[in-house]
């Protein structure tokens, strides 16, 4: 069986026993704020397991598309080097949500890989929680394992927890016997984890609470939670040792050996000197791009491109790290939009995101490659320097390791890869303090303009959104909060956090901020300036006290909540113009485009849209063409709710990002925008208005950013232009359609008026050469040298001036200083007889210490800039000094 046939075998068995086929949630949607990518099949049910989510079904199957390169599943430094780690995997899952527990879970996985996948009985052994009597109970009564293959093993191997306190529970794990001889296997050995099995199949029962005091209770409706790595039973199925074997990541291995030559091995995991066994380093090189490849794919997949934090810096460092595995295969081109469109067309049928988005893979991987190619060498280079200058030691310095991090984008765990080719590792402890310091750096520099929302301490029923169909309701109030936890009373000024059951209030989602509005309580008013949702469904008002005092006895007591309905209009009107900017997208840049990040207020909107290549100024006159001819054929704004499934038979477009459950809201806006969205919406095209673009731009790879106003924001945005032109026509004394030949005619003559001055202060300072030669000073070792300063002279003037003294001088420093332009900059020439001696880039370097400034260059010519016009002085002043004590 190839792998698509075991991953159907799987989910069609389920379905069977009335089971749900759940689709994979997306790696960019994960309900935990603590993970950055879902990790196991379990990550988009938690909720349900947590009892905070009720769905139409109480038992359901996925194959999980999943990630594991942070946290505690961390698998990074492994990928490549055995056979079975890996970034991204498929993990296959049956879950009970209160329904069947042990007895079921146990029968199910036993017939499944005995009927199914009709593996070998022989090979089969169990482990189970060493105080689960139930457990074993039930393995001896429901299946054929042998009473001698059930082993029991403490919490650390066999008890699950979904953290530190919450729900939890034993497991029970299914092994298979790798040894050619199974009847040699043993308890010892499969308890030790000795090599001789794998672990295929993770059985959790949850049926426990821990509590705070880790006492556990039981839980009302016991569940099940399973999984099955789809690598691991596809190479146990098809006889394999490694999961880089089977037909999820040979293809790309085979491709690899294609493009460059060489031919892979495979057949040994032992680790091995890479600098000594090449062969064994283009193995590694191979499984790490294949392994690498699939995750890239499935990351821009599923809208995550590379940046500095977040998801998309994990899925920078796994390009960077393919591409360094590239460097040793000795690919002659950028090489991962061949290997990625080799996942596409393997996965495409499985996984449609990957066609819908392979031209964006493509662009997105080869535009990143090209970009790190471009400090690779140099990163290489320094650390290969560094490396020799240490020759013997095995420590490679934390400061430097940061340095190509800082400078070269080299993240660390690159770095400690690239190191182990020289027996070496990382000073992580100056590392990590050098990183903290750059930390706190940026934290200080960063204010967070948005008020801080902590962990809500309330536990009721999740709130019901009213604002589709109204803007003021009458409610009940069920829970406060003070920002200042250790206030009793609330007066005006003070913040606080509400919860009702029901509000007209929309929370901040898919882009659109939170409303606005008023609440008034018995006494009290109060001004809402934030409105959020919690992952349990609360919605939590941030309001200000305007007047009156707040204290705990309010609860219980009846609210008026009013949204401001013009906010929310105007809100509205752009929120929709969004839906027609990204139909218009499509249809003037092509069917590619996919949106990737919005947001949008009363004043205007933003709309981040994947697109690989500048958008010229016709193609945006053309999007605003499209957009204002859906708002003048007033289109009504339709909403519907539906099931997932039918919503994407219709064509919606789903944000990325986003979670949607079994039922969506659909809004369609005429014949060309259909979406997915839970936002606020006019009633027809034309209340928006008109739309004008502002701004449109690229913001990362594969990325750009279109901003625009409507309505009321749009109407004064034309005043204030209109004025500004009336204001520009009168001063140039023309017509509007005069005015771009009279500006071209001004600036080419100030540009030539620029060049005559520059010229003019030129010669003026060339003529005064003879005076500084004649203030030249001499160091106690004899060599002369000049540092003055000239007045108004740009850097290239004072390049040309340092030459013309370095000549007339014949031996010696020259160093001089202008500000010109706004900008002070020093220039350091030292003449060829004594650059061995003095180093220009260095005297600068550090003559700028005192200063503040930054400088550097060759050894014989060196410029600062940088520098304020006080700190001039004192920089001359600095390099006279050290050529004073030069030896």
């Amino acid at each position: 069986m190839n792998s698509k046939e075991i991953r159907e075998a799987f989910l069609s068995f389920f379905e069977e026993r009335h089971h749900t086929r759940v689709q994979s949630a997306s790696l960019n949607v994960t309900d935990d704020p603590t993970l950055l990518f879902p990790n196991a099949g379990m990550t988009q049910f938690k909720s349900c397991f947590l009892g905070v989510e009720k769905r139409e079904y109480v038992r359901a199957c996925s194959s999980q598309k999943c990630m594991r390169i942070s946290g505690k599943h961390n698998d990074f430094e492994n990928v490549g080097v055995t056979p079975r780690h890996h970034t991204f995997f498929e993990m296959l899952g049956n879950f009970s949500f209160g329904d069947y527990f042990k007895k079921d879970a146990i029968e199910f996985s036993w017939t499944f890989l005995l009927e199914e996948m009709k593996l070998p009985k022989d090979r089969l052994w169990v482990t189970i929680f060493e105080d689960d009597d139930e457990a074993e109970e039930l393995w001896k009564e429901h299946t054929t394992v042998p009473h001698e293959r059930i082993v029991r093993l403490g919490e650390a191997d066999n008890f699950w927890a979904m953290g530190d306190t919450g729900p939890c529970g034993p497991c029970s794990e299914i092994h298979y016997c790798l040894l050619d001889d199974p009847s040699q296997a043993t308890a010892k050995g499969l308890a030790e984890d000795d090599g001789s099995f794998i672990e295929i199949w993770n059985l959790v029962f949850m049926q426990f609470n821990r509590s705070e005091n880790g006492e556990l209770a039981p839980l009302p409706k016991p569940s099940i939670d399973t999984g099955m790595g789809l690598e691991r039973i596809t190479a146990v199925k098809q006889g394999l040792s490694s999961t880089y074997d089977t037909d999820l990541l040979r293809g790309v291995i085979g491709l690899c050996e294609e493009l460059t030559g060489h031919t892979y091995d495979g057949t040994s995991y032992e680790v091995k000197d890479l600098r000594t066994d090449l062969s064994y380093a283009r193995d590694v090189a191979m499984r790490v791009i294949a392994d690498h490849s699939r995750a890239i794919a499935f990351l821009i997949a599923d809208g995550i491109h590379p940046s500095s934090d977040g998801r998309g810096y994990v899925l920078r460092r796994i390009l960077r790290r393919a591409v360094r595995h590239g460097r040793v295969l000795e690919f002659k081109e950028p090489f991962l939009k061949k290997t990625t469109a080799k996942i596409v067309e393997m996965l495409g049928d499985v996984y449609p995101e990957l066609r819908e988005q392979a031209e964006a893979i493509a662009q997105v991987s080869e535009a990143e490659e090209v970009r790190f190619y471009e400090t690779l060498d140099g990163g290489l280079a320094l650390l290969k320097k560094e490396v020799e200058s240490h020759s013997g030691s095995t420590v490679f310095s934390g400061k430097t390791a940061f340095q190509l991090y800082d400078t070269y984008g080299f993240p660390i765990d690159l770095t400690e890869d690239a190191l182990k080719a020289y027996g070496m590792t990382v000073d992580r402890e100056v590392y990590d303090r050098e990183l903290e310091q750059q930390r706190d750096r940026s934290r200080s520099e960063r204010a967070s303009k948005k008020l801080s929302f902590q962990t809500l301490e309330y536990s009721g029923d999740p709130t019901t959104f009213i604002g589709y169909r109204e803007l003021s309701s009458q409610q009940e109030l069920l829970h406060l909060e003070a920002e200042e936890r250790t206030k009793d009373v609330l007066t005006a000024g003070d913040l606080v956090r509400l919860v009702f059951a029901e509000t007209p209030f929309y929370a901040e989602s898919g882009g659109q901020v939170g409303d606005r509005g008023s609440i008034e309580l018995p006494g009290v008013s109060l001004e809402v300036c934030d409105v959020q949702k919690t992952p349990a469904g609360h919605i939590v008002h941030t309001a200000r006290v305007s007047a009156g005092e707040l204290t705990s006895e309010s609860i219980g007591q009846g609210a008026a909540l009013q949204v401001d309905e013009e906010l929310r209009k105007a809100t509205a009107r752009n929120h929709s113009a969004t839906h027609l900017v990204h139909a218009a997208l499509q249809e003037v840049l092509g069917d590619h485009v996919k949106q990737a990040g919005s947001r949008v207020d009363e004043n205007s909107l933003r709309f981040d849209y994947s697109h690989f290549r500048g958008v010229s100024p016709e193609e945006l006159r053309d999007i605003s063409q499209f957009v204002n001819e859906e708002i003048r054929r007033n289109y009504e704004a339709k909403t519907e709710v539906m099931k997932l499934d039918e919503a994407k038979s219709r064509g919606a477009m789903a944000l990325f990002g986003e979670k949607y459950g079994d039922e969506v809201r659909v809004v369609e806006i005429g014949p060309n925008s259909l979406e997915l969205c839970g936002g606020t919406h006019v009633q027809r095209s034309g209340d928006i208005g008109f739309l004008a673009l502002s701004t449109e731009g690229g913001i990362s790879a594969g990325v750009r950013r279109i901003e625009c106003v409507t309505g009321a924001t749009f109407e004064q945005l034309y005043l204030e232009q209109s004025e500004e032109l009336s204001a520009l026509m009168h001063l140039l004394k023309g017509e509007r359609r005069d005015l771009g030949s009279k500006v071209e005619r001004l600036l080419a003559r100030l540009k030539e008026t620029e060049a005559e001055l520059e010229a003019a202060k030129s010669q003026v300072a060339q003529a005064s050469t003879g005076s500084f030669i004649a203030k030249k000073k001499e160091s106690s070792s004899g060599v002369s040298f000049i540092a003055e300063s000239v007045a108004e002279l740009d850097a290239e003037g004072l390049k040309r001036m340092v030459d013309k003294l370095r000549v007339e001088l014949g031996s010696g420093v020259v160093a001089l200083g202008s500000t010109a332009g706004g900008k002070t900059t020093v220039v350091a020439g030292v003449t060829k007889d004594l650059a061995g001696k003095i180093h220009a880039g260095k005297l600068i370097q550090e003559a700028v210490k005192e200063s503040g400034g930054k400088g550097g260059g060759r050894p014989d010519f060196a410029q600062a800039g940088g520098l304020t016009p006080p700190a001039l002085p004192v920089t001359l002043a600095a390099i006279s000094r050290l050529l004073e004590e030069a030896q």
